[in-house]
């Protein structure tokens, strides 16, 4: 199963199976939505770090079980564009997308070759 190789250890898959239970109890339209975001998150946010996307699904769930005690629908609190808010909502948990390695490589590389250069006079070819 996917969220068991992100997830990870046993303290993690105890708050997946907490965090499963009370989706599992919101009214339908936010249980539905919950799901759909869940899903999405997963794919598209590619959170490597299972504390993080533990956190993230966590923080989703007390949204929606928030707006569900207090009647909010569910556009109000997505707005027009679901997409945009899920986009939006993941930015806050960017620390443990797998992406941010590469971009911390790419960084460390373009670095070191913008000393090399220096170091070689500025020259190029």
């Amino acid at each position: 199963m996917l969220i068991e190789k992100i997830v990870g250890d046993f303290g993690d898959k105890r708050r997946w199976r907490e965090y499963k239970a009370r989706v599992k109890a919101l009214p339908a339209p936010y249980r539905t939505s919950v799901e759909a975001f869940e899903r999405y998150l997963t794919y598209f946010g590619a959170i490597s770090n299972g504390g993080i996307m533990m956190t993230m699904v966590e923080d989703l769930a007390d949204l929606f079980e928030r707006a569900a005690v207090d009647g909010t629908p569910v556009r109000a609190v997505v707005g027009e564009d679901p997409v945009e808010f899920a986009e939006t909502f993941l930015r806050n948990y960017s620390d443990g997308q797998w992406i941010n390695k590469e971009r911390e490589r790419l960084i460390k590389a373009i670095n070191g070759a913008e000393e090399n250069e220096e170091d070689d006079g500025g020259e190029g070819s």
